[in-house]
């Protein structure tokens, strides 16, 4: 008898310091966000750079990071699954509404949506717009969008974070993508920089008023999620970074300040580094003054402010849509700043 209430008396020790430990996280998906990372523990972290060696490639010879800043995220290679069957609805039958934030893309007339609500647990879609093979890409730890060409491959979450950012690989050869730079950090494409096309961040309202006819991401997509939920607690308006991340004290602005970017490598392949040009947008700023003009590698761009879509559009002079990105505000100068000074910010 004394055995059991012990038990008892211990079960509900845990139980109260479980239920103050959420508390003080400010809530489950809280909890869950800032322990998650531990659940590298029943996973194989060794994968990634595992299945480049048994292709006979050097990792430590085929980086243009150091490894050890390439992290465990929690989850496995593709413990979070892509897209690669996608599966679309008209606007009269998706089940998301007006103000659900997507990723907007557009390609020889053919124009598709993808939900962040979606996005957020799959952070990569394989799919093909207006004849085109894409993949459209999301981290919701940082708040960017890439969307690029991919031929004949797919590209899979890695499991793995460089600077605090989802990192990529191509499952025709396991390399290694950092996202934010879609540049080929570890593998045999290292260095590789994807061919990028525009994609943009707005609510499916606003998108729907430009393009009625635009196909929308269903939750059809094979897997039980809460695609009604956001899975990330109050990440994207509180002031934390799940990861280290460099370069902070260059940061003006709060962690999850929206702004968008544009950024455009050269030939050089610094270590750890960026090197190009490259200028970052506040979105609240730019809001404000309508648009600004800059010098992108040789060529004048122009960053406005598009009110139908509210948000940052970039334009070359003929008008063309550069494809540009927005992100936390933590992210530009983790990726673009340095003691090198290889890229700048022109916030305004």
């Amino acid at each position: 008898m004394n055995m059991r209430k012990m038990t008892i008396g211990a079960l509900a020790a845990t139980t109260l310091l479980a239920t103050a430990a959420i508390a003080q996280a400010g809530g489950w998906e809280n909890f869950k966000l800032r322990y998650f990372s531990l659940t590298q523990i029943f996973h194989d972290q060794s994968r990634e750079l595992g299945d480049l060696r048994q292709q006979n490639v050097v990792p430590e010879d085929n980086s243009r990071i150091d490894l050890d800043q390439l992290l465990n995220g929690g989850p496995p290679k593709d413990g979070i699954p892509s897209i690669d069957d996608p599966q679309f609805d008209a606007a009269e039958a998706t089940p998301f509404q007006a103000e659900e934030t997507v990723i907007g893309v557009v390609i020889n007339g053919e124009a598709k949506a993808y939900p962040f609500n979606v996005m957020n647990w799959h952070e990569i879609v394989n799919d093909s717009v207006g004849g085109v093979p894409i993949t459209v890409s999301y981290c919701p730890l940082c708040d960017t969008i890439v969307a690029f060409e991919r031929g004949e491959t797919t590209f899979g979450v890695s499991g793995k974070l460089y600077q605090s950012c989802l990192v990529m690989y191509d499952r025709a050869d396991d390399t290694l993508y950092a996202q934010p730079w879609a540049t080929g950090v570890v593998g045999p494409k290292v260095n590789q920089i994807l061919d990028r096309v525009p994609a943009v961040k707005t609510s499916l309202g606003e998108w729907l008023a430009q393009y009625p006819d635009s196909q929308i991401l269903s939750t059809r997509t094979g897997y039980s999620r809460d695609y009604q939920g956001y899975p990330y607690g109050t990440y994207y308006t509180n002031d934390q970074i799940l990861f280290p991340v460099r370069n902070q004290e260059q940061r003006e602005r709060h962690p999850k300040a929206i702004v968008s970017y544009v950024w455009e490598a050269n030939d050089q392949t610094p270590h750890n580094q960026f090197s190009g040009d490259s200028h970052s947008f506040a979105h609240e700023a730019l809001a404000q003054i309508g648009s600004q003009e800059v010098q992108l590698a040789g060529q004048t761009i122009l960053a406005r402010w598009d009110p139908a879509l509210s948000t940052v559009v970039v334009e070359a002079a003929d008008g063309t849509v550069v494809p540009s990105t927005t992100a936390f505000a933590f992210v530009y100068p983790a990726f673009f700043t340095g003691d090198e000074g290889l890229g700048r910010a022109d916030e305004p």
